[in-house]
Parts: C-alpha cells; sequence; structure tokens
C-alpha cells in the first residue's frame, strides 16, 4: 500500500510504503503446537497477543524497577517510563537465547499465569521496533488510555468550581497562559519573520507550549501530599481556570488552521455546531445523566447499570464529536466533564477505571511515546533549527516568571511563590500525548519532538525535588503560644475541636461533652469537623456551613451531623457557641484540615475518635487503619492539646439534659482521673478541673505512686509541678495509690474499672515509670499510651470509656 503525506515544516510531498500481513495473526495456537511444529514455520512472535503479554511484562518489570530507584528523589512515575524506552529497542531475541541451542528461555504471560518455557524465537527480529507493527498495537491501546485518562481527568473536574474560585485564582489561572502565549507569538515574529503572526501551526504549537494542565498539576500536587494545603488549592484553582483556557484556546487553534484549509464560511459552520453541541452538553445531557442516578432504584445494580451507559457513551463520544466538527479527542473529556463528580456515579467510575488506566494503559502509552523519540535526528534532520528550541525556552521562563510576580503581587511569601510558580510550569503525561499527537500529525518534526520529550522529562524531574524543598506546609505549625487547657482560664471559653468520621462519632462526641457539663462559668465554643473521604473528584472542599441558610447541595455531605450538633446546642443555649465545617480530601492528607482549622481558630483542644469500635458483646464493630493513621499524625503535628476518645461496649448516657440557668441536676457521672504526673497528666488534670465545676459530676483524682519514689524518671521540678497541680484541687475526690510495678497496676485498675464511666488519663508517650513497668511490651496502640491502651483493651473496655489526652508539643523546628 503506497501513502502519500506532505512532510512536516515543508511543502515537499513524500511517497512511502507499508506492508500488511494477512490474514493477522492475533492468537497463538498454543504452546504445544508451537513446541510440537517440526517445520518451524511459526513463531511466538509472530503472534500479536503474546508479544503483547510478553511487552506488558517487560514494561511493568523494568519501569517500577527504574521508580524503586528514582521515586526517593520525588520523581513521577511516568518519567521512569519513558526513560526505560530507550533500552527497549535493543531488546532482541537473541537476548533470551543460550548460545546456538535451538530452544531459550524466557517468561510468558498464558492465561493460566507467568510461566517459564523453553521455546526457539527462530529469525533475529527486534521485539521492541518502531517499524514493526508491534508498535501499532502498543500505540492504539496507549491510545485508548490516553483517551480513558482524559475522560477520567473530566470526571474528577468539577467546572463548577470556577466560578467559585478566588480573584487570586482567576488572575493565576488566566494570564499564566495567555502572557507566555503571547510572548511565544513574538519570539516566533522575531526568528521567522517571513511567517504571519497568526501563523496556524506555529499557534497550535504556542497554545501547547504555555497551556495549563489540570491532571498533571493534580497529581504533581497529589504526590507531594500538599493538595489540601493552602498552596494546593490555589494551584489547584488556578489549574482549573488555565486549564479551561488552554481548551478554548486549542479549539480556538484548530478553527484557525480549518480556515485556512476549508475557508471561512466552514469555519463559521463549524463553530456553529459547536455551540450546538455545547448547549446539548449544558442543558441536555448532563441534566439528563443526574436524573438518572437520582431516578435509577437505589439497588445494587445502579451503579453497574449506570457505569456501563457511561462507558457506553464514552466509546461513542469521539464519533459523536466528529459529527458536531470537533476533534475526536476532545469527546472523552467533554463527557467526563458531564458527568457529575463525586458519588455515586463519579467514584463509582474513578474506583473501577483509575487502577486499570494508571496501572497498564498509561504505562504504556508513555513508554509507546519514549519509544518514538529518536536521539539521532538531531544530525540526521537538517529541518531542525536551534530556533525551533528557543519558542518553548522562552515560553517556559515566561510562564514561570508571572507565576512568580502574580504570587508576590498577591503578598504570598518568597518560598511559596516560588514553589506556585514551578507547580505552575509542570509537565506531565499530557504534554506528552499532546506533543505525540502533533508528531502524529506532522505539525512538528522528529527532533523538535524528542526536544519536547526531553524538556517535559527534565521539567517533570526536577519541578517535584524544588517544591518539596521550597515548601513545608508543616512550617506554620510551629506554634510558640500555649494553646494548652493547663493555660487557659477557668472561667473563659474553652475552644474545642470535634472530629467526626462515621455517624458513631457524632453521638460519642455529644455524650462526652454532654459528660463534660459546659455552663455559664465555663462556656464551650465548638467547632465540628466532618472529615469526608475525596472519592471521585481531583479537587478537595473546604465547606463552612452558615446558620440560618438554606442548605446547598455541598451542605448534604453533613446535613445530619449539622442537625444533630444543633440540636445540642439547642439544649445547651448561651453556653456553647457552634460551627460546624466539612472537609472533602484524601484519608492521608486530613491531617492538613484539621491543623489549619485549629490554628485559625486558636483552638486549644482537638477531640479525635478512636480507630475502633466494639459492639455490646464484646466484638469489634469496625476498625479503620486510616483513622488510625490520621490520629497519629494529629498528635504528632498538631499546634495544640489532643485528645483521643475511647468509647466502651456500654456507651456514655445522654438522655438526660442540664437546665444550664440552675445549678440542679438530674443526672450523675462517675468520672475518674488517673495521675503519675508529666506534662500529658498536667493537661489530663485541667481537664478534670474543668469537668468537676459542674456538680452533677462525681470526679475522683486517683494518683498513682510508685513506692519510695524508686526509679522515677521526673526531676525535681516537674515533681514540684505535680504536688502544685494537686495542691488546687478543691470539693474533688482524691485517693493516693502506691504500687510498685505495672501488674500491680493493672490489678488496682481492674478492681475499680465497674465504679467509673469514664477514665481521663494523660498519653505520656515513650515513659515507662516503675507504676508501668512491665506493661509496654503489651502495649497494641503506642498513640494512646501505656495506660489508655491497657484501659482500652478487650479486657477492660466494658463498663467505661477511655479519654486519653496530650498536651501540646512544642515543635520549634
Amino acid at each position: 500500500m503506497a501513502l502519500r503525506n506532505l512532510a512536516p515544516n515543508s511543502t515537499t510531498w513524500y511517497t512511502g510504503e507499508v506492508c500488511l500481513k494477512f490474514p493477522p495473526k492475533t492468537v497463538s495456537p498454543g504452546l504445544p503446537a508451537l513446541l510440537l511444529d517440526k517445520r518451524r514455520k511459526n513463531d511466538i512472535m509472530d503472534y500479536s497477543a503474546p508479544r503483547l503479554q510478553l511487552q506488558t511484562v517487560l514494561f511493568y518489570v523494568l519501569t517500577q524497577a527504574t521508580h524503586i530507584l528514582l521515586k526517593n528523589l520525588g520523581l513521577p512515575l511516568f518519567v521512569s517510563q519513558i526513560l526505560v524506552s530507550p533500552c527497549l529497542p535493543s531488546i532482541d531475541n537473541n537476548f533470551f537465547s543460550a548460545s546456538n541451542a535451538r530452544v531459550c528461555r524466557y517468561f510468558f504471560l498464558m492465561q493460566a499465569g507467568l510461566i517459564l518455557r523453553l521455546l526457539n524465537f527462530g529469525d533475529n527480529r527486534y521485539l521492541f521496533n518502531c517499524s514493526d507493527d508491534s508498535i501499532m498495537v502498543l500505540g492504539a491501546i496507549g491510545g485508548l488510555g490516553f483517551l480513558f485518562f482524559l475522560f477520567l481527568s473530566g470526571v474528577k473536574m468539577d467546572v463548577s468550581l470556577t466560578f467559585k474560585s478566588g480573584t487570586k485564582a482567576v488572575y493565576i489561572g488566566f494570564f499564566t497562559v495567555l502572557v507566555p502565549l503571547l510572548a511565544c507569538l513574538i519570539t516566533n515574529k522575531v526568528f521567522y519573520p517571513e511567517d504571519n503572526f497568526f501563523n496556524t501551526n506555529k499557534f497550535f504549537l504556542a497554545v501547547s507550549y504555555a497551556g495549563t494542565s489540570f491532571p498533571v498539576i493534580h497529581n504533581l500536587l497529589s504526590e507531594l501530599k500538599i493538595l489540601n494545603s493552602k498552596l494546593g488549592r490555589l494551584g489547584l484553582s488556578a489549574a482549573l481556570i488555565g486549564d479551561m483556557v488552554t481548551l478554548v484556546l486549542t479549539i480556538c487553534s484548530l478553527w484557525m488552521k480549518a480556515q485556512g484549509e476549508v475557508g471561512t464560511k466552514r469555519v463559521l459552520q463549524d463553530i456553529g455546531w459547536a455551540i450546538l453541541f455545547l448547549v446539548i452538553v449544558v442543558f441536555v445531557l448532563r441534566p439528563g445523566i443526574k436524573w438518572m442516578v437520582k431516578h435509577i432504584p437505589e439497588t445494587s445494580q445502579k451503579k453497574d447499570i449506570c457505569f456501563y451507559l457511561v462507558i457506553l457513551a464514552f466509546m461513542l463520544s469521539p464519533l459523536i464529536t466528529k459529527q458536531f466538527h470537533l476533534h475526536a479527542k476532545f469527546g472523552p473529556f467533554i463527557l467526563g466533564l458531564v458527568v457529575p463528580d463525586g458519588p455515586p456515579l463519579g467514584s463509582a467510575l474513578v474506583e473501577k477505571l483509575d487502577p486499570i488506566i494508571s496501572g497498564f494503559f498509561l504505562p504504556i502509552f508513555a513508554t509507546t511515546c519514549g519509544l518514538r523519540v529518536d536521539p539521532k535526528s538531531f544530525k540526521k534532520d537538517n529541518t531542525f533549527r536551534i530556533n525551533q528550541s528557543i519558542g518553548p525556552v522562552v515560553t517556559l521562563v515566561v510562564k514561570f516568571g508571572v507565576s512568580l510576580a502574580l504570587a508576590l503581587f498577591c503578598k504570598m511569601p518568597m518560598r511559596d511563590s516560588l514553589a506556585l510558580a514551578f507547580v505552575m510550569i509542570s509537565k506531565g503525561i499530557v504534554e506528552i500525548g499532546y506533543y505525540s499527537n502533533m508528531f502524529d500529525s506532522m505539525v512538528i518534526s522528529k527532533p523538535l519532538y524528542a526536544f519536547m520529550i526531553y524538556m517535559s522529562i527534565l521539567i517533570a524531574t526536577i519541578v517535584p525535588i524544588l517544591v518539596k524543598w521550597l515548601y513545608d506546609p508543616s512550617r506554620k505549625y510551629l506554634c510558640f503560644n500555649k494553646r494548652t487547657i493547663m493555660n487557659s482560664k477557668p472561667n473563659q471559653e474553652l475552644q474545642v475541636l470535634g472530629c467526626v468520621h462515621v455517624p458513631g462519632n457524632v453521638n460519642s462526641i455529644i455524650n462526652l461533652l454532654n459528660v463534660c457539663c459546659p455552663t455559664r462559668e465555663s462556656s464551650l465554643a465548638l467547632d465540628v469537623l466532618h472529615l469526608v473521604k475525596l472519592s471521585g473528584r481531583a479537587t478537595p472542599l473546604f465547606i463552612a456551613h452558615q446558620k440560618h441558610e438554606l442548605m446547598t447541595s455541598d451542605d448534604l455531605y453533613s446535613e445530619n451531623v449539622i442537625i444533630a450538633f444543633e440540636q445540642f446546642q439547642r439544649h445547651n443555649p448561651k453556653v456553647v457557641s457552634l460551627n460546624v465545617f466539612t472537609a472533602v480530601s484524601p484519608p492521608n492528607l486530613m491531617y492538613e484540615d484539621i491543623c489549619s482549622l485549629a490554628i485559625d481558630h486558636s483552638t486549644c483542644f482537638i477531640l479525635l475518635p478512636f480507630h475502633r469500635r466494639w459492639y455490646m458483646d464484646g466484638s469489634i464493630e469496625s476498625e479503620d487503619q486510616t483513622i488510625r493513621s490520621l490520629n497519629r499524625n494529629i498528635l504528632e503535628m498538631a499546634p495544640c492539646s489532643v485528645g483521643i476518645l475511647v468509647e466502651g461496649r456500654r456507651k456514655l448516657s445522654c438522655s438526660t439534659f442540664r437546665d444550664t440557668s440552675s445549678s440542679q441536676s438530674h443526672s450523675s457521672y462517675n468520672i475518674a482521673m488517673i495521675f503519675m504526673g508529666g506534662k500529658d497528666d498536667w493537661e489530663a488534670l485541667a481537664l478534670a478541673k474543668r469537668i468537676s465545676q459542674d456538680k452533677s459530676v462525681s470526679l475522683t483524682i486517683i494518683h498513682l505512686k510508685a513506692k519510695n519514689n524508686i526509679g522515677t524518671i521526673l526531676g525535681e521540678n516537674d515533681r514540684a509541678l505535680d504536688d502544685e497541680m494537686l495542691s488546687g484541687i478543691k470539693g474533688i475526690t482524691y485517693l493516693e495509690e502506691q504500687v510498685s510495678d505495672g501488674p500491680e497496676t493493672l490489678d488496682f485498675l481492674r478492681s475499680i474499672m465497674k465504679d467509673y464511666q469514664l477514665f481521663i488519663v494523660g498519653r505520656r508517650f515513650k515513659c515507662e515509670d516503675p507504676q508501668t513497668s512491665g506493661l509496654k511490651q503489651w502495649c497494641e496502640f503506642e498513640e494512646i499510651g501505656i495506660v489508655g491502651d491497657l484501659l482500652s483493651s478487650s479486657d477492660f473496655i466494658g463498663n467505661c470509656s477511655v479519654l486519653i489526652v496530650q498536651q501540646q508539643h512544642q515543635r520549634t523546628s
């Protein structure tokens, strides 16, 4: 078959030939048939299916091995996928041969699994050869994966956030695309004065150089674990604006290119079709999908029905957009924008498709893009000049400068401004895909394609390292002010932040706050933060629910939480002030939302639920290791004191409410505070004193002392402060118990377990006194300390709940 096409950057036509084999060999007849074929007419590599399987195995092994070496430097996975591609064309059948034997060893992925067999590969053909038809199979699969990636990127994006972005994000998003675009066009005009200023190909290239990719920036921020930091939120908002601007400019550049080929009349028709398509998408397709999700009965098949309908629409989207005279690659992305992000449909699509897209298709796509890079093309192709590389370099420098200048103009710190500027110039798999598409369309030549790939790899390598060095969100947690209960005045309003994950946490926190008995003399300023896992969307949310306003769609995340805590406030008038917030973010980054809110509201005490809950019969109801990891991060990073509430099998009762205008009460709670000394115990004692201000609470201070103070690790100053703290208790039952070791402490606590509904203890992390000697080795959860873990064990956690308290750590570096 002869092909005739136009050479890139030239007016010369060239002719080439492509050989096609019929019938195509797809599936091999099987391993036994090939081994028994005495005439050896067929080779295993003649069949595309086993060859693809072997190529996939090699992709995975080589890229993962490379990434293991490079990930400690903060480099993204796609860099490893491209870096290994130059090695692949040199892997031929002799790589697997053993001398001149008729058989050789190689790994072959079959339906039964990965097995090792002895086979003869036959003639000396490359396994990865750009001129071989195998690269066509890989390219087709990789191209499909890239379309799926664009589709999922659209699903995760919430276009409505563009209207909610602040002016800072709007300015950065717009000007970091438009100004570099103009700079690139001026540069091209300087070096190519004979060209029109708005040369179609040059304008299209300038848009690709100056554009901003939301998926790339999202992946970068996610890998650096700053997705929901202040810098991360600003970067995502600016990237969303920039991506929309880039999309519009890209469509306009395609229309400009078509105007020179088919005329102005045809372009005006295409614009009309595009507007019609936009109207259908906004006013018909998106409402239709929302209606479908809402009205299909809530059954186990609901997600599957919606899932397959959307996948069918995805497969047809390139054809549909082509009918509306738009480029086929816009179809999957626009369809993704139409699908409502988040649960139920968006989350289901991301959960089912993202693993196979990011784990299988995209690595193939990135590696095949790297396979097409020919470093020797710089010498072979005389059409490439240094002038071609100046445009993208100037665009990159201007984009960095504009981002930095705008950030400084918005009064951001220098280090944060530099970090944001590097984030905005980041390159990734999206840019690689666009360059590959332009290379296929012969918009750019082979050497320019290689230059842009190398440039993208360099930027993707440097940017994560520099951003990680420049921006450390934990710096703002270095709090030099003492935000503790101990340092708060007894009659001062106590600022508390309660965290909620699941509905059961709501009752736990309200029950504890009722036990704490807020009064007019000791009022409570309560902030409630509902933590929701980010699923099916890319942008984290932080929602402040305003009082006396109609609930919006965002409030539906926390509707029940808001109702429950507002009811608690109504039952405690004039003594409880309430603010409710919702944070939708990745579980491993939720600590950022908690600590940021604690700093902004001068919180003294963060109340966290324990990661394990029990049924009444003692069996485990639920256990979430992500919550445990979050609690440990908070204990390490928090800018104030922290408490972890372990609710027992017999829940704290909150069936009765106090009349806050009177000192009379209708119920009594027995609470014990275990005191052994140290900062955490001082904080726990300060909380216990506040609780004891209400006469409905029966508080007992139990001081566990080592016999004769033998082996105690407390210094003279700490012991003096212990005595001072204990001397301040008046009207509180005080018991002193001397124990010699951990087993005696265990026996004593077991003897009083049924006498109290709530135990308050200090965490006392990495602090083992004679009173707890011998117990550390049995500690299961170190984040709640030795005594807290003991009281929370299956032997103890019965009638009582446990509150473990840690005083604020004074982090200075």
